[in-house]
């Protein structure tokens, strides 16, 4: 007999063979990777950047900050900010531009508040 687990998926609790769950669970790290495959070192730097950024800021990130910090081109920060947005959804930026959400934070108000061991107190996405 085969061991189960209890799965929820689409709102119901499901039965779920063990073995099954296991082999899926072994082919994730290859699927993130593909997904994954977009993004230039430039891409993790930017995304990295404003995940590390939001929480000392403690408001939305202007492109302009972020291409200052990067030395990266306007159009290229750009590209980039297009790209993360469109793609797993990485981050989001407000009506001005500017990025205020950046997962797994964000500077919009949200029921999950987080305090950092700095003292840094922002919301979770």
């Amino acid at each position: 007999m085969d061991e189960f687990i209890l799965a929820g998926i689409e709102g119901e609790i499901t039965r779920v063979s063990a073995t099954d769950w296991k082999r899926q669970l072994a082919e994730v790290p290859e699927r993130i990777s593909r997904r994954l495959d977009f993004m230039s070192d430039d891409h993790h730097r930017l995304r990295n950047f404003v995940v590390e950024e939001l929480p000392r800021a403690g408001k939305p990130i202007a492109p302009e900050a972020i291409s200052d910090s990067l030395r990266l081109s306007p159009g290229k920060t750009a590209k980039i900010l297009d790209d993360l947005e469109k793609h797993l959804f990485f981050l989001v930026r407000n009506d001005e531009g500017e990025v205020s959400w950046a997962f797994p934070v964000t500077a919009a108000e949200t029921p999950h508040r987080l305090v950092f061991n700095t003292g840094e107190r922002l919301y979770a996405a």
